[in-house]
């Protein structure tokens, strides 16, 4: 991705194109009945800025699958605040100073938003941004991926929740996605053994030739995921990152080693499901007698610890310890179709919308 254009504004008010829920999703995946888009405006007009708020451009847009479980309705399924009816919804995001009433932005800066309303322009206070400073060795889509929510979400995993000693049998699910394909190599960087489970064979290959993992398996080609389990992991697992819940973390409970840990960021195959029809986990009492820690997190409870990350993670990215994968898709049309995706096999690393160059 080249250089930041220029904005240049020749009226005060601009035309914004938004996302919004216009109907909650109980079930399956949101259609463009929940979904729409809709154009707005935004001023420019000095007078109607709030203080201490700016107007942004968006830039990049982070697609991720926490979003699903804020479109329910039902508020006590929601591990995050749900989302409200005809009003925009809000991500990840990277964008571009418009029009400032802090000091301390000027136009022109880039900041990270991490409640970014999808849409093309908005104004928005000061309290989260963070400005950054782009480098040739760090593409902006890294902002989204290896520096953004992905990312730091593996790290408070294997830094901050397990820091594994070197050789530790380690499991990732869906670890061709944003969160997983950082997660193996941060674990091959603390020396473990790492193994995922992705949802094709191209994705495979991906985690073995590109992310550096011991092996991977297609779990769609395994009929019992205990057998494979016990086959890949014969010496048991001593650390699982679940980001899938379900049939796979009862399989892991049947195979990890006493004192095991697992660390759950997040459960895409319970998302699209009412509560009533998800798949259960039979097997807890494994929990006791290996005496298994198993700890569900948000990294937001974590950002305090969000610098100490991005000065370790861009070292990584410098030295190409770390590497990522984008699905870049263009235009802010595309957004629906792009959180879509996220629940099928149907993408090669993290998704981001291309908002504006």
């Amino acid at each position: 991705m080249g250089g930041v254009a220029e904005v240049v504004v020749a009226t005060t008010v601009l035309e914004s194109k938004e996302w919004y829920l216009a109907a909650y999703v109980p079930e399956n995946v949101p259609t463009s009945d929940h979904l729409k888009l809709r154009t707005t405006k935004v001023s420019l007009e000095h007078n109607l800025i709030p203080d201490q708020h700016v107007v942004l451009q968006t830039l990049l847009i982070s697609v991720d699958p926490y979003l699903r479980s804020m479109m329910t309705g039902r508020v006590g399924d929601l591990y995050l605040p749900p989302l409200q009816l005809d009003k925009v919804i809000t991500g990840f995001g990277l964008g571009k100073v418009v029009k400032s009433k802090n000091s301390n932005l000027k136009e022109g800066d880039i900041v990270v938003n991490p409640y970014c309303p999808v849409a093309e322009y908005c104004v928005v206070p000061l309290d989260f941004l963070q400005k950054i400073d782009p480098t040739p060795n760090i593409p902006l889509p890294n902002y989204m991926s290896s520096l953004g929510v992905p990312g730091f979400t593996a790290w408070v995993a294997i830094e901050l929740i397990w820091n594994p000693k070197p050789e530790s049998n380690v499991f990732i699910s869906a670890a061709a996605g944003g969160v997983g394909m950082f997660a193996g190599q941060l674990a091959k960087l603390k020396g473990c053994r790492v193994v995922g489970s992705t949802g094709s064979d191209e994705k495979v290959q991906l985690l073995k030739e590109e992310f550096g993992y011991d092996d991977a398996f297609n779990y769609w080609k395994e009929s019992d995921f205990d057998v494979a389990l016990a086959k890949y992991f014969p010496n048991g697992i001593d650390y699982y990152l679940d980001n899938v819940g379900g049939k796979m973390l009862e399989s892991v409970l049947n195979n990890v080693n006493k004192g095991a840990h697992i660390a759950i960021s997040g459960m895409m195959s319970q998302y699209n499901t009412i509560p009533s029809e998800r798949e259960g986990v039979n097997n807890l009492m494994n929990m006791i007698g290996k005496e298994v820690k198993m700890e569900g997190f948000l990294c937001g409870t974590y950002l305090n610890r969000y610098g100490e990350f991005a000065q370790q993670m861009e070292v990584y990215l410098k030295e190409e310890k770390i590497i990522a994968k984008h699905k870049i898709n263009e235009g802010i049309e595309s957004f629906l179709e792009s959180f879509v995706s996220l629940f099928s096999s149907s993408n090669l690393g993290k998704v981001i919308v291309q908002v504006a160059k």
